[in-house]
């Protein structure tokens, strides 16, 4: 199967360009066609492509509504083709469309679901494929669709949680961060221009100021680049140097108030994907493996990584958890009562339950911690620049009166 350039016209005149792969041009055209879309130009592409989505993104949302289809559809009885072609016809977006159009034509050759999942690592984790490949050995597909799509659903609100908990004190700092900037720049040299004519001696918070409003106008552009390029500089370092990584992970969840709730973010996630994993069929270890691929902590991961090791060397399972010192009481105690009742993905659904419920509530708390927060700063920085000013010229007016 060869892969080509292509360029073509959809039904509203619009150009649409991407990639796709086909036995030869016919069945491209064959192939676009049927998505609603007339080819003008192909060109083979020489190297081997691996994916067709490399330059389309398939977003959360689209990842889950493909689940969802194919899982209601497969629940149904409706032969797994036809769903796909199903899918490739009422997508909204290209990237689905080529998806599910891929997908079909490497099952109508032969292969599963799971090994057409495999071409696509872009869009497919291994963590998906595994549990898609299990649903297949089993003979329970569809409903192994229905969870993964269940737990798609609860990580893209677990993330979004996590942006709005990281995100929010960021843009805080940053506007209050230009309210400085601002002032420092354009008010407070005007103010101190006119106080400096005044010509007397002026108190030390006044002094302090007009040096700060100096050193400001003098490296206003070092001052800009610095927290970017440092930023660049860390991510950079971090992503080439494990132990860099690893040292911002762990004190990322030491940050008061914000690493509480991203490591309550962390365990719901890693007890939502090991409990998946461990009703599909995986055996503990291999749930605990992809676990540790998919922890989105370093600290975290290798936790996960030692409490494997020590479950291969035959410690129990809650003991283990217990060994490495990161897990808190309620997620080591659900883990025995899991253990001893023989329910352990139940137990770590409710693990998962719970943190979820919690976590709104941190970011809420988090938010009306920082609210009150920014206006005492603001007001400090504030009353700073107004007593720093009205200071010298109430004295002067006290002066002219006596």
């Amino acid at each position: 199967m060869s892969q080509f350039r292509y360029r073509a016209v959809d039904q509203q005149g619009k150009v649409i360009t991407g990639q796709a792969d086909a036995l030869n041009l016919p069945e491209l055209e064959s192939r676009l066609a049927r998505i609603g879309l007339a080819l003008v130009r192909a060109d083979a592409l020489r190297q081997d492509h691996a994916g067709l989505l490399r330059r389309r993104k398939v977003a959360p949302r689209e990842l889950i509504n493909f689940f969802f289809h194919m899982e209601s559809l497969l629940r149904a009885g409706v032969p797994m083709l036809e769903a796909l072609s199903d899918l490739r016809d009422s997508a909204e977006t290209m990237a689905m469309r080529e998806l599910a159009a891929g997908l079909r034509d490497r099952i109508e050759t032969g292969s599963p679901l799971s090994v057409a999942m495999e071409a696509y690592p872009q869009v497919f984790s291994r963590l998906l494929v595994g549990l898609v490949r299990a649903g297949e050995q089993a003979g329970r597909l569809p409903e192994v669709l229905a969870e993964i799509t269940a737990s798609l659903k609860w990580q893209d609100e677990v993330t979004a949680q996590l942006k709005k908990a990281v995100s929010y004190p960021a843009f805080v700092a940053v506007v209050i961060t230009g309210v400085v900037f601002f002032l420092m720049t354009y008010l407070v040299p005007q103010l101190v221009a006119f106080i400096k004519n005044m010509g007397q001696e002026l108190p030390l918070h006044t002094r302090a100021l007009i040096a700060t409003s100096d050193f400001v106008l003098a490296w206003w552009w070092a001052i800009l680049i610095t927290p970017v390029a440092a930023f660049l500089g860390i991510r950079a370092l971090a992503a080439r140097n494990r132990k860099v990584r690893l040292w911002i992970d762990r004190h990322w969840l030491l940050v008061p108030v914000v690493g509480e709730v991203i490591q309550k973010i962390l365990l719901a996630r890693f007890a939502n994907t090991f409990g998946l994993m461990y009703s599909s069929g995986f055996t503990i270890i291999e749930g605990l493996v992809s676990c540790e691929e998919a922890a989105g902590n370093l600290a975290v991961g290798d936790a996960i990584a030692m409490v494997r090791n020590l479950i291969t060397q035959g410690v129990p399972v809650s003991e283990a958890f217990a060994t490495v010192g990161l897990f808190p009481p309620l997620v080591l105690r659900m883990i025995k009562v899991g253990e001893q009742t023989g329910d352990l993905d139940g137990a770590l659904r409710n693990v998962s339950y719970f943190y979820s419920r919690d976590i709104k509530e941190s970011v809420d708390r988090l938010q009306t911690m920082i609210e009150p927060a920014m206006t005492v700063v603001m007001g400090l920085i504030l009353g700073w620049i107004m007593l720093s000013v009205l200071g010298p010229i109430y004295d002067t007016i006290s002066k002219i009166k006596t």
